[in-house]
Order: C-alpha cells, then sequence, then structure tokens
C-alpha cells in the first residue's frame, strides 16, 4: 500500500474546502426542479447539514452563502449556529441574475436605476460580511447579449468597472472582491465577463484586494485550465477555486466525476505555484445536485479533491525537473503518470482513522441515520438552490 509522509499529512490535514449553501437545496435542470427528502426549510438547516460534512470529512469548516437565498433576520445568529455546529460561514456570493430589473444587464446596464439597483444589492452583501466575518464578495455576472449590434461591449464595459469600482470602495480592510468568469451562458453573442483575462483586466484596476474566482466547469472546451491556473497563481491573482466538473458545458456535477486527471494537473500547478494551503487562494465547491442526495454529493466532492491533492503531493518533483531539463519527453510525462495512477484511497482511508474519523466517510453518513432524520423533520423544505 502506498504510504503518505508525515509532511504530506500535516498538509493534507490542514486541507480546507468551503461548501456551497445552494448545494443542499433543490435543484434540477431547465426543465424541472427535483424536491428531495430532508431539503433544508431556511439557511440554518442549510448550515447543519454542511457542518456534517464537515463532521465527517475535516475538510468542509466553511460554508458559503448566497444572497438573497440565504437572507435571515439576524445574520450574528446564522454566524453563531454556524460557530456551534463547528463551522464558519465564508464567501458571500450576489445574485442579479433573477431579478426582472436584470434581464438587459445589470452592473452594465445603460438604465442609471437599475445599474444603481444592481450596485446597491452588491453594497448589502458587504453589510452581510460585516455581519458574519466573511472576506470574500463573490460576483458573478450573468451579463452579456445574444446578437450583433444588440449593445454597445465597450460601454459596457466601462460601465462594469465603475460599478466595481464603487463595490470595492465599500469593502473593509480585511475583506475581497472575488470577480468570477464564464465562457457563455445565458447570453450567446457575448459575455461581459468571458474568460479570465477580462476578470484579470477588471480586478487589476481595482487594487490588491480584488482577485479573479476560476470556476473549473466556465471554460471553451478544450481549454488548458491548469495553465490559467498556473498563470493567475503566477500574477498572485488568483483569489478562489469553484470545484465542479463538466462534460459539454457548465454542468456543475461533483468535481472530478468528468475528468479526475484534468483535477490532478490543476492540483498539481496548484502546489507548484503555491496555492495550497494558502489563505489568498479559498478553495469551493460550485455543485448542482439534480438527482443525487446533497449530502453525499458533498462528501464525495471533498474527498475526490483531497485524493487528488494526494496523488499532487506524491509527484517527484527531483525526478520531473530532471527529465524536463534533459529534454526527455517520455520520462517527464511517466513521472507525472506515475503520481496520478498511485492508488492513494486505502491510505487516505487508514490516516482518517488514526485522527478518529471515519475510514469511509460515504458509509459512515448511510449508516448515521441523519438523512432519514432528516426527512422525517423538514417535511415541506424548499430552499433554494442552482436552477431552483
Amino acid at each position: 500500500m502506498t504510504t503518505l509522509s508525515p509532511e504530506i499529512r500535516s498538509i493534507l490535514q490542514s486541507q480546507a474546502i468551503e461548501l456551497p449553501s445552494w448545494a443542499f437545496g433543490n435543484s434540477g435542470t431547465r426543465f424541472r426542479v427535483f424536491p428531495t427528502a430532508g431539503t433544508p426549510r431556511d439557511p440554518f438547516e442549510k448550515i447543519a447539514d454542511a457542518a456534517e460534512v464537515n463532521r465527517l470529512t475535516a475538510l468542509a469548516p466553511a460554508v458559503a452563502l448566497h444572497i438573497p437565498w440565504d437572507l435571515v433576520d439576524d445574520f450574528g445568529a446564522l454566524r453563531r449556529h454556524a460557530e456551534n455546529l463547528g463551522v464558519r460561514l465564508g464567501t458571500v456570493n450576489s445574485n442579479t441574475f433573477q431579478d426582472e430589473d436584470y434581464k438587459f444587464g445589470a452592473l452594465t446596464h445603460h438604465d442609471e436605476r437599475i445599474r444603481r439597483k444592481a450596485i446597491d444589492h452588491h453594497l448589502a452583501c458587504v453589510d452581510v460580511m460585516d455581519a458574519t466575518g466573511s472576506r470574500d464578495l463573490k460576483i458573478w455576472l450573468a451579463e452579456g447579449s445574444n446578437y450583433p449590434g444588440q449593445n454597445d461591449m465597450r460601454g459596457r464595459q466601462d460601465r462594469l468597472q465603475d460599478s466595481l469600482q464603487q463595490i470595492y470602495a465599500r469593502l473593509g480592510d480585511d475583506q475581497r472582491l472575488v470577480l468570477e468568469y464564464k465562457f457563455f451562458e445565458p447570453s450567446f453573442y457575448h459575455t461581459d465577463v468571458p474568460d479570465w483575462g477580462t476578470s484579470y483586466a477588471q480586478v487589476a484596476a481595482l487594487g490588491e484586494k480584488a482577485m479573479v474566482c476560476l470556476d473549473t466547469g466556465h471554460h471553451a472546451p478544450g481549454t488548458n485550465i491548469e495553465f490559467i491556473v498556473m498563470q493567475l497563481l503566477r500574477l498572485g491573482k488568483l483569489g478562489s477555486f469553484d470545484f465542479n466538473s463538466r462534460f459539454y458545458a457548465d454542468d456543475d456535477l461533483i468535481v472530478g466525476s468528468a475528468d479526475p486527471f484534468q483535477l490532478f494537473r490543476i492540483l498539481t500547478e496548484v502546489v507548484r505555484g503555491g496555492g495550497l494551503n494558502n489563505p489568498d487562494v479559498a478553495f469551493m465547491l460550485d455543485q448542482c445536485h439534480n438527482i443525487e442526495d446533497k449530502i453525499p454529493g458533498q462528501i464525495r466532492s471533498v474527498l475526490n479533491v483531497q485524493e487528488m491533492t494526494a496523488r499532487a503531493l506524491l509527484l517527484d518533483r527531483d525526478a520531473l525537473d530532471a527529465a524536463q531539463r534533459a529534454n526527455d519527453v517520455l520520462g517527464a510525462n511517466a513521472v507525472l503518470m506515475d503520481a496520478f495512477y498511485t492508488d492513494v484511497r486505502p491510505a487516505l482511508a487508514e490516516w482518517r482513522a488514526s485522527r478518529g474519523l471515519p475510514a469511509d466517510p460515504m458509509a459512515a453518513f448511510a449508516a448515521s441515520g441523519y438523512l432519514p432524520r432528516i426527512a422525517d423533520e423538514r417535511v415541506g423544505g424548499t430552499q433554494a438552490g442552482w436552477g431552483a
């Protein structure tokens, strides 16, 4: 059996992956939202479900919020609730894609009333951050156009920069703005923030407290995502990951399910670039569990990230460097593939057990009785998730 050195175990023990509150709510496809038993009835129950993932894996100590889906009367109480369950409140995500006013744009809109409304929404999100102790405000914009000539693309970029400047000015000293990008959808001719370069250009103009968020499902087919990871780490502008997986577009599947080798390659660059356990780089899941149970889906996701991180840490860097310097093409590739093909699951199970955690968190959850209990308690839960 492969063994994990004390150094690797120490690194893995510090790994933290933020869970999205919306992954525990009802979600679905463009055609239907599928309700599940035990759906949370409020944000407090979403936090409880996230805490169960952390209890079984020790990998998920923070929960990201989504506004307005997670609005409560007292965010201080929500914060205390999370802390009592052994987790904390993390990234605050804004929403400018479900309001009728934002049909033709929000932070980029030419109507100053609508743009002011969108800016004010983000300022309110910063108020939430103040109450929850959150560091990051994550912005994803479903903005763009469907037809050539429909909009002045340059004007929209100018208005976006002005809007972001106003939001950025509201941040506290220890808070950050993280700008996500997406290749397409729901806009099909042009998207206002379609790629890492546009996001980088916008946040670089804001200042040191503005960073790029990389969602692993938000790229054109064939994109070398690990190259982007490398470049943003090199530039000091990779603020966070949204981990998921895809076959065709923004599928939001369990991370590593479609292409585990890609996840390994990404984490290899994260390790190489100093992004692992770096407080400036937040790891978060962003997934839509349409047909699978929510809590096991999140458990499987964080375990997939942990497994590929362990493989990346086992990479023989000295041998790889020597092969690269010798232009040994096949030798270098073989060193990389040896690490990828290493089965670390038994070693991780043994290590978890040595720490008092379940060797198999999936089996432990199934045997815990948690899901039948919440199914009985939460009749009629309808808390929203993606697609709801």
